[in-house]
């Protein structure tokens, strides 16, 4: 492994510590610095900010679980066959469900959900982790509908399933169960093909 890259990982690592320990509001660039052992500018060199080192944490920790749909949805994408509403809707659950049953990795999911709802301006690396490819592949599945529906069908179905499974612990030790990922992939995917109403109003 190159230096820097040994670099990036030790202060990834430091900063996977301090969140698992204290959270994200109390997580500082300087603590990160003094536990990795580095320089105070270590983390601003070598990632440029809070908000980015804590991206690339997320995405190191997600990405094993996220690789085979990843993958999956590049190839569908690539092809002419329309994808399925419902398939779509459990390439977004099922990643989601199967961290939240992880006890190990839930602290992550949380980390996401917290991310992602109050911040949409995070430096994602992955294409999918931005809203236009999902929003294509939903305009496919269901020719005519506008892109700005699609657009806040993405979001809605997106924030639920982070809701549902990202959501903090209530008391200590204890998480509301979610539903079953079947259950909550037939509830997105109704939400995503529900008719247009404005269409409708329209006489479309």
């Amino acid at each position: 492994m190159p230096p820097e890259e040994q670099v990036r990982h030790r202060l990834l690592d430091a900063a996977e510590g301090l969140l698992r320990d204290q959270g994200y509001e109390s997580l500082s660039v300087r603590a990160v610095n003094r536990a990795a052992g580095m320089n105070p500018a270590a983390v601003h060199y070598h990632f440029g900010s809070k908000h980015a080192l804590v991206t690339a944490l997320l995405e190191r920790r997600l990405r094993p679980v996220w690789d085979g749909r990843l993958a999956d949805l590049d190839k569908l994408a690539g092809t002419r066959t329309p994808p399925d509403v419902t398939g779509l809707a459990a390439f977004l659950v099922e990643p989601m469900a199967r961290l939240a049953a992880d006890e190990d990795e839930r602290w992550a999911l949380a980390l996401l959900a917290r991310l992602v709802l109050t911040d949409a301006a995070l430096p994602w690396r992955s294409p999918w982790s931005a809203p236009e490819p999902w929003i294509a592949m939903i305009r496919r599945a269901l020719p005519g509908l506008p892109a700005e529906v699609a657009a806040e069908r993405w979001r809605l179905a997106r924030d639920l399933v982070l809701v549902t499974y990202g959501a903090p612990l209530a008391e200590p030790g204890e998480r509301p169960v979610p539903p079953s990922p079947d259950v909550v992939i037939a509830f997105v995917a109704a939400g995503l093909a529900a008719p247009h109403p404005r269409a409708e109003g329209n006489g479309a």
